[in-house]
């Protein structure tokens, strides 16, 4: 059985689409391009796919993966690019790499998220950020099935900046179209700690409320570095597997005789 590590998109209008939406999108994308899936046991057979912390609904994302499993050996790239033709445009296949390691979801502890606060100017924005940062505590609330919880927004930030929208260097927007665009960093927790909760947390602590729902975007996903403070890629571990395994084989290919093979 081989395995197949899959990133993926969920950009424009598509982001909102539900986990459930993109699960079956995702399946008629593999029968269409006639993936050799191995299935899941039992009555109901599935086609072995693992989903690993998938953005919530109504968040865009350049960094959603999943694993699928698959009876006969393919080209990874190859497969993407089936894949990625058999997908809506905003659903993309960007990158795809043979399992080599385990563990994909333990190196998913942290996300980079874009956070574009329309009629926020910079120099608002900047001063709530700077009160979220100096608390030693954010508490806000969140609705769940089991009520109103209430937890720590602040503990999961590794960092949080303020700055203006690309191609806007010089800040010298009008007044009815000012724009902040804050950059998050957030440790996978429990609770999770999710950009809105990071947006209640700035209204709690600086009464930053943005007069239209902020656009989220999900930059990267992947093993927090403690020393470089960076979300690195998960995939990575798996390309360099692969190139060491190439390598040695070739390195240990028996050589070819002079003149092997003529008369």
């Amino acid at each position: 059985m081989q395995r197949i590590r899959l990133r993926y998109t969920k950009r424009g209008r598509l982001r909102f689409t539900s986990h459930r939406d993109f699960q079956r999108a995702f399946e008629r994308a593999l029968r269409r391009a006639e993936v050799p899936m191995a299935y899941s046991a039992g009555f109901t057979p599935h086609p072995k796919v693992s989903y690993a912390n998938a953005a919530p609904t109504g968040t865009g994302s350049e960094a959603e993966y999943l694993e699928i499993a698959l009876t006969q050996t393919r080209d990874p790239e190859t497969l993407r690019v089936l894949l990625d033709e058999s997908l809506p445009a905003g659903l993309d296949i960007t990158d795809a790499v043979e399992a080599r390691t385990s563990g994909l979801a333990d190196r998913l502890t942290a996300s980079v998220w874009e956070l574009r606060l329309e009629g926020v100017t910079v120099e608002d924005a900047s001063k709530a950020v700077e009160a979220f940062l100096a608390a030693e505590t954010v508490e806000v609330q969140r609705k769940t099935k089991n009520g109103v919880r209430t937890f720590d927004a602040r503990s999961a930030v590794t960092e949080l900046t303020a700055g203006r929208p690309q191609g806007d260097p010089q800040g010298d927007r009008p007044l009815d179209s000012a724009c902040a665009i804050l950059r998050l960093v957030v440790r996978h927790v429990t609770p999770a700690v999710r950009p809105d909760d990071v947006l209640s947390g700035l209204r709690a602590v600086a009464d930053l409320a943005p007069p239209v729902p902020a656009a989220v975007t999900r930059l990267a996903q992947g093993l927090f570095d403690e020393e470089s403070g960076t979300v690195t890629d998960p995939l990575a571990p798996d390309r360099e597997a692969v190139t060491a395994a190439s390598t040695t084989a070739a390195a240990t290919a028996p050589a070819t005789a002079p003149g092997a093979g003529t008369a």
